[in-house]
């Protein structure tokens, strides 16, 4: 007779949110798309993300390829099979999630014509679908390897797969949106002082398309890795052996266990959507409400859920605990940015107050603003490890990472709905919808930017807890007990991890400005010798600004990318498995405060010129206006190209440490 086990919740929980997707994706494909106009722009932003998105899988399936032969070699088969899935279904993610987000912006702006709540309701329910597809596809894809292998060492290749498609999606579509997005600014709002998605702007367009392959599927690619980084780095340490108040857990009810924590995770995030609802008032606060129930309500219901699991599943309360400080981190984190980057607060006001002496206090107004924000989350970090350690060791502080990103599904959610809303204003503004709806377009968009700061916080942060976990599972592996720091290898690695977030920045941040200049170089162009175009009397080429961003991409993605992954196996081989242990070590302490820094500076950044935009200290057109687009430029990479790669840089080189442990363990002995 068929005995129904607990695991198989997993692959359960995983198909259900697929077909939640599915269900979203069809009921907002039959909203109304609105005029004409409307769907040429939604058209043409759309088959510009598909065009990129297209070039772009031609150099990953490439890369995967490669990887594939060399894990099939130096590891096993089953790695390199599960590696291939973790790419594919990583790609497929972020594709779908993208397609939705292209189709749902004309139809968020028409929905808007008609209500604020209602074009909520559309942009939203467009990034549930983004969120759902990450979830279910992960936790499927987890599940079908354990049914098939029962080894979490193996399900380690679909994470790095995974992983290394979220850091050439991150990567190529951060360059591509923001290249697009300076280029825009400058010569649009600065020099030709024209708003922002005036349809004479070449660059317009280009911008719209780069906010869904870079703020959709990059960041979808991105949380993919990170959901199924923590719950394979629990597996993993759960396989190993786990004992919770002196009590030993059976092997499988430990490697199970973040697989059933994730399912219930996806079961209060899909009741969570519907908590989100904006009732009668219109305005920012009502919607940041409206959002926020849905994040914290899915918080609180899986908090009481996993109780009761962990309860009977296991009965060692203790790693409740564990997980309860991961969840209450995020939350903090999450929060955080929001403070730190909203225009309701203090620190953005800050920046706007700062821009009437012009950009060079506006800059180090947000750099300093970018700075401080680390101190939160830094101490919510330590407080969730050390509590974790404390009830369940090493195994808790992995469960803790998969408690912040539990509920990733709704996260997600408001985190792809601020790019589905900034394409709404967009075509709002160039489709001439009136003052009306751009408004409550406008007002959807702020909000959006400040969802996606949480969303990113919540990326960063899990991202520590990932990479802490991955790399005590590595520890463990090549059984090092202690990292002996007046070893002078040791130190060299921790030197070494700590400049690689820096060069891995810089490599990004001179992509984003090699493309600003072409794109710059391009609009000021087409301005000067198309005849009629600041007069509306003629079109701009949009597709010359499209292929000028794509290209910088391409070309520019693949070293920041090689080198996530080359360097811990090059340091490994040359200098051996505890250099590589300082390397890890180094890598997450600098790649963890940059990151913060750079994402809620370059958060704050943009708030900050949006709140001049809505009539304070000058508004727009005026000195300080220009001030803070100069800031809200130099942000750009900071928060969408760099800042958000950086939680991928140090997975992924936790991941590849431990993935090429066989070859390491070859060279060294052990």
């Amino acid at each position: 007779m068929f005995e129904f086990e607990p695991a198989m919740l997993a692959p359960i929980a995983g198909a259900i949110a697929l077909v939640f997707a599915g269900y979203l994706a069809f009921r907002i494909l039959r909203q109304p798309a609105g005029t004409a106009r409307m769907r040429e722009l939604s058209d043409i932003i759309y088959r510009g993300a598909m065009t990129f998105l297209n070039k772009e899988y031609r150099v990953m399936v490439v890369y995967a390829v490669i990887v594939a032969l060399i894990l099939a070699l130096v590891v096993n088969y089953p790695t390199a099979i599960a590696f291939v899935v973790g790419a594919f279904f990583s790609a497929l993610a972020g594709n779908v999630g993208m397609r939705v987000a292209t189709k749902s912006n004309a139809r968020t702006a028409e929905a808007a014509r008609k209500s604020i709540g209602k074009g909520l309701k559309v942009g939203f329910s467009s990034g549930a679908v983004m969120g759902m597809c990450v979830v279910g596809l992960g936790l499927l894809g987890v599940s079908i390897f354990y049914f098939l292998f029962g080894n979490p060492e193996i399900i380690v290749g679909f994470g790095f797969g995974a992983s290394s498609i979220a850091i050439f999606a991150r990567v190529g579509g951060g360059i591509y949106t923001k290249s697009a997005d300076m280029g825009a600014d400058l010569v649009g709002k600065v020099e030709a002082k024209i708003p922002e998605d005036d349809p004479r702007n070449p660059a317009v367009i280009a911008d719209n398309v780069g906010d869904n392959v870079g703020d959709v599927a990059g960041m979808g690619a991105d949380l993919f890795e990170s959901y199924v980084g923590s719950i394979i780095a629990a597996m993993v340490i759960g396989f190993m052996g786990v004992t919770v108040g002196g009590v030993a857990l059976g092997q499988t009810d430990a490697v199970v266990l973040p697989m059933l924590l994730a399912a219930v995770g996806i079961f209060c995030s899909i009741v969570a959507t519907f908590f989100v609802r904006t009732g009668k008032g219109a305005g920012i606060k009502v919607l940041h409400m409206a959002l926020n129930k849905g994040v914290f309500g899915s918080a609180f219901l899986m908090a009481a859920a996993s109780f009761f699991l962990i309860w009977f599943f296991v009965g060692a309360i203790e790693i409740f605990y564990a997980l309860l400080a991961g969840l209450i981190a995020g939350i903090l984190i999450g929060i955080s940015a929001e403070y730190y980057t909203e225009n309701r607060f203090s620190p953005v006001k800050s920046i706007a107050v700062s821009s009437q002496t012009g950009p060079a206090t506006n800059i180090i107004s947000g750099f300093s603003v970018g700075m401080l924000s680390t101190v939160v989350p830094i101490i919510a970090l330590s407080v969730a490890i050390l509590v974790a350690y404390y009830f369940a060791a090493l195994y808790g502080i992995a469960i803790a990472a998969v408690g912040m990103l539990s509920t990733l599904g709704i996260t997600l959610a408001t985190d792809t709905y601020g790019p589905v809303a900034d394409n709404a204003a967009g075509i709002a503004e160039m489709a001439k919808m009136g003052k009306t709806t751009r408004v409550r377009a406008e007002r959807l968009d702020a909000v959006g930017n400040t969802t996606a700061a949480i969303g990113k916080g919540f990326a960063i942060g899990s991202a520590a807890l990932t990479a802490l976990a991955l790399f005590f599972a590595y520890t463990q592996a090549v059984n090092i007990q202690t990292l002996n720091i007046m070893d002078p290898k040791v130190i060299v690695g921790i030197f070494i991890g700590g400049m690689l977030p820096f060069l891995f920045c810089a490599l990004t941040m001179r992509a984003v400005g090699k493309g600003a200049s072409l794109i710059v170089g391009e609009v000021r162009r087409q301005f000067r010798t198309i005849p009629g175009l600041m007069k509306g009397k003629a079109k701009p080429d949009y597709n010359r600004c499209i292929g000028i961003s794509t290209s910088a991409a391409l070309k520019n993605m693949a070293l920041p990318a090689a080198l996530a992954i080359l360097s811990p196996i090059v340091v490994g081989l040359i200098l051996g498995v505890e250099a590589l242990g300082g390397l890890l070590v180094g890598s997450i302490v600098t790649g963890l405060l940059l990151a913060i820094t750079l994402a809620n500076a370059g958060g704050a950044w943009d708030n900050a010129k949006k709140y001049i935009e809505e009539g304070h200290l000058g508004g727009k057109g005026s000195e300080t206006h220009a001030a803070s687009v100069i800031g809200d430029t130099v942000g750009d990479p900071f928060k969408d190209t760099s800042g958000p790669s950086l939680n991928i840089l140090i997975k992924l080189m936790s991941m590849a440490a431990l993935l090429f442990v066989p070859l390491l363990l070859k060279v060294w002995g052990g």
